[in-house]
């Protein structure tokens, strides 16, 4: 059986370790692309130019603030694509505002969580995408 494919969308690079060690510590059989724009994202998802092989995730861990194209117009371009709508995506943020969580529901997303400050957080993280990974399993 192949890994479990993950996308993450992310353009801060302690970021990007710190939820690499999040997915090792949920111990999941798992491959992980990082594209660092919205632009990326989106032509990797969509298999546009240097991404038409890439590997359609599984998941999509998406930040909101990136650059070249917002988080919520890589989650809109995923959503209104017929092909790609059905992969789940998580928002993975910092903007712990609720009205930034209430436009992404709006958009598609299937769960918002925001980034952990904490040790304590941190683990509620592990347990907040294990919930979620048993559910789409």
């Amino acid at each position: 059986m192949s890994a479990f494919h993950i996308l993450l969308v992310e353009d801060n690079e302690a970021d990007i370790l710190l939820t690499t060690e999040l997915l090792v510590q949920i111990g999941m059989n798992h491959s992980l692309s990082v594209a660092r724009d919205g632009v990326e994202a989106i032509d990797y998802v969509l298999k546009r130019g240097k991404y038409s092989e890439a590997v359609t995730p599984n998941l999509i861990l998406l930040d909101i603030n990136l650059p070249k194209a917002s988080g919520t117009e890589v989650l809109s371009n995923i959503k209104k694509d017929d092909k790609y709508k059905k992969i789940p995506v998580i928002i993975y943020t910092s903007s712990f505002l609720e009205a930034d969580r209430v436009f992404c529901e709006s958009l598609g997303a299937n769960l918002y969580l925001t980034k952990a400050n904490t040790m304590a957080e941190f683990s509620k993280r592990i347990e907040d995408f294990k919930n979620f990974l048993s559910m789409i399993l």
